[in-house]
């Protein structure tokens, strides 16, 4: 199941499921979810769509979607359905990359970022261009907020909110709908992210930044910023800022600012959590959503006094619910859908050991910890059992910090026998394992144990979780202290699990790659390590990635200002000292991790006569999209891990 989306008067659920056509949309009324009508575009009942992004209209009448159902299979156009009437219209007439509609306030209108032309997705996952011409400087696609009328009697092209020099990530209507808040940079759009700034602009007039967090000072200097949200009042614009590796992963302290601009006021400085999602509930209240350890909990926080001035003063509730799984439309997004007046929340959740089902949970409540704290609104899953292990929450002791880690046991443990371990890192560093059903990416912790392997995954110092300390606490750092927060967690599984310490294996992508890599340098405890989408030298990978402005708040400067701290880090420099037959994976459009730090890597463990094996996939970029090449990246990692470890149990 994909997004859901309760209507604001609380009367209807919409929600997007996999058919047996593909995803489809749905809807009920909230009393009854079994009988539910599918809302399309499509103009015969045999006609196959890609239908999806769905936002209610503010009187809760109408629904908008994209759909490709004009263009199948290559254009996605804004629909807009008036429920009761069956009457579907089509709104737009666009070309390029569209995600992330918003209804105006006053219901005329819907605005959604837009790639005019575009010929990738927008962000860094996605494949890279091949490079061609004045690189940086030709072919640059923008991200521009564009706004179509909701009452448009026939398709049209949108207009434009705001510039063609502003690359928009995310943005948020004013509460008169006579203007927007956006953050947004200079571009290319896939690398400034991480020095993006905070913009208002009137409706039809020129932008005026808000706030830029490398001038101003304080915890927020030269940190990122995300999911901006207008206060009712229209006076202040609260939002989270932190340290981010990537965008769209959120996390970081709940700031806010004053709609005219000034220094920004941190509303939850030192919580032991990451907020990832917000909401106003009025002009006194913001509801949060944040991760805590291992759990994804709703938390209300109170202002009293000046909400934009130091001397605010801030109040947490017991949580609304606190939940051990994932929530909202991705692992790390922990969105939720609201009615109107902020009295029920509605989203979708699942862990490792159940599958995606839709909740409902209401303001005013406490509720416990756990599922069973929830309304379970939905049963579409009811009697599928996981083809693996169950899990267990697990902590321990590193240093100073206290950590949090899942591990997955093998499918039909038996606690007599002795299993092998494999380790899997997550991305990032600012990220973390959220337990949720099925398997991730190109590595699946679920299918190794399913093949009868305990699966280790923390959430090292660098993760989400915990709160601003613990997630910066790898800055200028990556790689030491958070090999000793994994490997105490090692430890940890040793001293309560049949694991056999001659049999555990390292993997991880991205960052995790990037650790499957370093870690072979520091230690002889892996026998086997797979390293996805690595890093092998910190120096060289800064000019050659397309995203490199992220390095400086984690290096502190440039590598050309401070190359030791890059070098300090960089596996290559310890190549020397690796034994473990190492396996690395990449795509050849990767422009986060780009392939010639996987060239390198193993091209130094040959030299070095280390068994090592490097695949390289066409036409993938940091996220696999081909499902041939994500199926072939396990197989050659339970291949591996089986050659060189023994197989599972």
């Amino acid at each position: 199941m994909g997004q859901v989306a309760v209507s604001p008067d609380g009367k209807r659920l919409a929600w997007v499921q996999f058919g047996k056509d593909g995803l489809e949309i749905r809807v009920a009324t909230l009393d009854d979810l079994t009988k539910s009508e599918r809302v399309t575009a499509a103009a015969k009942p045999d006609q196959h769509c890609r239908e999806g992004q769905i936002v209610w209209s503010p009187d809760s009448k109408a629904l908008a979607f994209f759909s490709d159902c004009a263009k199948p299979g290559d254009q996605a156009d804004l629909y807009l359905s008036t429920l009761g009437g069956n009457a579907v219209r089509r709104l737009t007439e666009l070309k390029g990359y569209v995600e992330a509609p918003a209804f105006s306030p006053d219901g005329q209108s819907v605005a959604f970022l837009y790639v005019e032309g575009a010929t990738r997705a927008a962000g860094a996952l996605a494949a890279m261009k091949p490079p061609s011409g004045v690189i940086g400087e030709d072919g640059v696609e923008i991200q521009r907020v564009a706004v179509a009328r909701a009452d448009a009697a026939k398709p049209v092209a949108p207009s434009f909110a705001t510039p063609a020099n502003l690359h928009v990530y995310e943005f948020d209507w004013r509460p008169d709908s006579k203007g927007l808040a956006y953050v947004a940079a200079d571009p290319p759009g896939e690398n400034n992210w991480w020095v993006a700034k905070l913009y208002a602009q009137e409706l039809g007039g020129a932008p005026k930044p808000v706030l830029a967090p490398a001038e101003v000072s304080g915890a927020l200097h030269g940190l990122q910023i995300a999911v901006p949200r207008w206060s009712p009042d229209g006076k202040a614009i609260a939002f989270i800022g932190g340290l981010m590796s990537d965008q769209g992963s959120t996390g970081g302290d709940v700031w806010i600012v004053s709609s005219d601009g000034g220094q920004p006021v941190d509303l939850t400085p030192k919580r032991p959590s990451s907020p990832a999602w917000i909401e106003w509930a009025d002009n006194e209240h913001i509801h949060v959503s944040e991760l805590a350890g291992g759990n994804c909990q709703l938390v209300r926080i109170g202002l009293q006094g000046d909400r934009t001035s130091p001397s605010v003063v801030t109040s947490f509730g017991s949580p609304i619910f606190s939940i051990p799984g994932s929530v909202g439309d991705g692992r790390m997004e922990l969105s939720i859908s609201a009615t109107a007046d902020h009295s029920i929340f509605i989203f979708h959740a699942s862990t490792f050991d159940h599958a995606t089902e839709v909740f409902e949970a209401k303001a005013g409540t406490t509720m416990a910890a756990g599922l069973e704290g929830v309304t379970q609104l939905t049963h579409l899953n009811d009697g599928v059992e996981p083809a693996w292990g169950k899990s267990v929450s697990l902590e321990w002791k590193s240093d100073e910090f206290h950590v949090q880690g899942w591990l997955m046991l093998p499918k039909g443990y038996d606690p007599a026998k002795k299993y092998p371990l494999i380790v899997e890192v997550h991305g990032g560093p600012a990220a973390a394992v959220v337990s949720h059903w099925g398997g991730s990416g190109g590595l699946s912790a679920t299918a190794f144990s399913a093949l009868g392997y305990f699966v280790l995954q923390p959430n090292p110092r660098g993760s989400y979780g915990q709160g601003e300390e613990f997630t910066q606490a790898n800055r200028k750092d990556f790689g030491y202290g958070d090999l000793r927060d994994i490997l105490a967690g090692v430890d940890t599984v040793l001293a309560k699990y049949p694991v056999d310490a001659n049999r555990v294996g390292l993997t991880g992508w991205s960052y995790g790659g990037f650790m499957s890599m370093f870690a072979v340098t520091q230690t002889q405890r892996f026998k086997a390590a797979v390293a996805g989408a690595g890093i092998s030298d910190w120096q060289s990978y800064y000019g050659e990635n397309s995203i490199d402005q992220w390095m400086t708040p984690y290096f502190g400067a440039s590598v050309y200002d401070d190359p030791a701290v890059y070098a300090k880090s960089s596996a290559i420099n310890f190549i020397k000292q690796v034994k473990t037959p190492t396996l690395a994976v990449v795509g050849d459009r990767d422009g986060e991790c780009p392939a010639p730090q996987s060239y390198e890597f193993w091209h130094a463990l040959r030299d070095q006569h280390v068994p090592t094996q490097l695949v390289v996939y066409p036409n993938e970029g940091h996220g696999f999209v081909d499902p041939a090449h994500r199926r072939d990246v396990m197989y050659r990692a339970v291949e591996w891990f089986a050659q060189y470890m023994g197989a599972g149990s």
